[in-house]
């Protein structure tokens, strides 16, 4: 299984650089860290999750938003952190998950 992103800045039309992302598992009721990173100069992390051990499950990224653009000059922002849960039914696929993000909305699909 391999799980990357892609952040692009609304607001700028330009990728989103230095977000930091998490990816955790839920195990019964818990969440279980299992990796972070931070987009690069095109607003991807093509390798935030790579593992042949990895299982079918549910999944969580979170992106820190207001972090990011607070550090960007942006004053305030309507969702301190995105959190996206999505299921891994075939642990040995490939899962593309970007984020179009704003102070104000976002959006997400699954990616390719």
């Amino acid at each position: 299984m391999s799980v990357s992103t892609h952040v692009l800045d609304a607001v700028r039309g330009r990728p989103a650089v230095g977000v930091d992302v998490r990816v955790e598992r839920r195990d019964g009721a818990d969440w279980i860290d299992i990796a972070a990173s931070v987009t690069n100069e095109d607003g991807r992390i093509g390798d935030l999750l790579a593992s042949a051990d990895m299982d079918a499950g549910v999944y969580r990224i979170t992106f820190a938003a207001e972090r990011y653009f607070a550090g960007s000059g942006v004053e305030q922002s309507f969702y301190p952190e995105v959190v996206i849960v999505f299921r891994v039914l075939d642990p040995r696929a490939h899962h593309h998950v970007p984020i179009l993000l704003s102070p104000f909305a976002y959006s997400t699909y699954r990616g390719s």
